[in-house]
Formats: C-alpha cells, sequence, structure tokens
C-alpha cells in the first residue's frame, strides 16, 4: 500500500494525467485522501504541498484544493504557445503538421531524457507560419510512456505544443539555446540559405520523474526570445 510523499504524489498526477481529475477539479479532502492511501494526513499534506509549488495545484482558504488551470499550471515557467507569440503580433497564425510516426526512441533521446530501451515516442515534425511565412520548424518526440493518449491524437488541426500544453501538467522543464547553422533540409523550411545562423530552443518537460517530451525548435532567421519566468 502507498504511503510515501512521493508515492502519492505521482498517483495524483497519474490521476491527473488521465483526466480523473481535469484542470479546474477539486480533490478530495486531506482526511479522506489519507484514509484512502492509508497514510498519515500530514503524508498527504506535504504531497500536495509539492504539487502547489510545482504549479499543478492550487489551494484556497476554505475553498479546498483543485487542479490548476492550463494558463497557469506552472507557477515557476509557463511553456509558451507559439500560436498565441504569433497572434501577439498581430500576425494570423497557421500550422501544418509534416510528418508523424511512432517508434522507438532513439539512442540519443534515451541517454538525453533517461529513457528505457523499449520506451515508445510518437515523432512529430510541424511547421508554424505568421503570415504565411515560416516562422518556427518544431521536432518533437512525445513519450507515449508517460502520455499513452498522445497516440491517438493526429494532430492535424492542433499542434502538439498546444495540445500537451491543454492536456498535460507538468512539473518541471529543462531548456537549452543556441545558435546553429541551418541544414539543407531546415533551411527549405524557414525560407533561409543553407548554413544561415538560425536560433533553436531545445526543451524537456517532466511530470514528477517521468519524461513528457522533448523538442526542438527551429526559428526564423532574425528571431528575437522573449520568456516570462
Amino acid at each position: 500500500m502507498r504511503t510515501g510523499y512521493q508515492d502519492i504524489k505521482a498517483d495524483i498526477l497519474d490521476k491527473i494525467r488521465q483526466n480523473l481529475w481535469p484542470p479546474g477539479a477539486y480533490l478530495p479532502g486531506e482526511i479522506e485522501l489519507a484514509q484512502s492511501y492509508g497514510c498519515a494526513r500530514a503524508t498527504v499534506n506535504r504531497a500536495m504541498r509539492d504539487l502547489v509549488d510545482d504549479g499543478v495545484l492550487e489551494r484556497k482558504r476554505k475553498a479546498g484544493t483543485r487542479v490548476k488551470a492550463v494558463a497557469s499550471q506552472n507557477a515557476r515557467f509557463a511553456i509558451p504557445l507559439v500560436r498565441e507569440e504569433i497572434e501577439a503580433t498581430g500576425a494570423t497564425y497557421r500550422y501544418a503538421l509534416v510528418e508523424r510516426q511512432t517508434r522507438a526512441a532513439p539512442g540519443w533521446l534515451r541517454a538525453r531524457v533517461q529513457l528505457d530501451a523499449d520506451t515508445q515516442v510518437l515523432e512529430l515534425r510541424c511547421m508554424h507560419f505568421a503570415d504565411n511565412q515560416p516562422f518556427q520548424l518544431e521536432d518533437r518526440w512525445i513519450n507515449l510512456d508517460t502520455i499513452p493518449d498522445a497516440r491517438h491524437q493526429s494532430f492535424e488541426a492542433i499542434s502538439p505544443n498546444e495540445w500537451l500544453v491543454r492536456e498535460v501538467p507538468f512539473s518541471k522543464a529543462d531548456l537549452s539555446f543556441a545558435a546553429i547553422n541551418a541544414t539543407p533540409e531546415m533551411s527549405d523550411f524557414l525560407g533561409a540559405a543553407p548554413q544561415d545562423a538560425v536560433f533553436m530552443a531545445e526543451r524537456s518537460t517532466w511530470m514528477d520523474h517521468r519524461n513528457v517530451t522533448h523538442a526542438r525548435l527551429y526559428f526564423h532567421r532574425g528571431y528575437r526570445m522573449m520568456a516570462q519566468f
């Protein structure tokens, strides 16, 4: 029987991921949860405080504890929506799915985010446009062990960026940035010359200790990133 606060925290995250407790839903009280987990109320309290600190839950005096709405699901870092970034400039946003395949996680990805050898991922390549001009090329890998529902999403009408932010609460994000030379294929997508310097953002997100997704985002020439922490 689960008694540790980390086990309780992981179980609550599982229920949120499975949409048993969707965004905005109120959780049972600490006494009820302690009884169901067979542990002390203090253990439940610690797990829930951790999830509040992670930005997954919010607590209000006399109102209870509920799953945070998507727009503010992480208190320390909000995953940006590329659609909103484009629309904020006054441009018209357009999204296109280029490629979608389910495959075993490649070796470099297994090493990067510590996946098992038999982990299946959904690999996606997408384009985002501003006024029909290339804005961002997105290469993404979704961990299907953590997010099995992604297997049934076509991602034809909604980008993985938007779907993940809407559907999956996360507790940690790892970020890195670099300027790289565009490959011939990349230059075709972004309308750049081969070997032009382009801005790349690489991001992994986590739900508790489990990897959710890894993305490499390549931006049009001259892009300047703005982030809110």
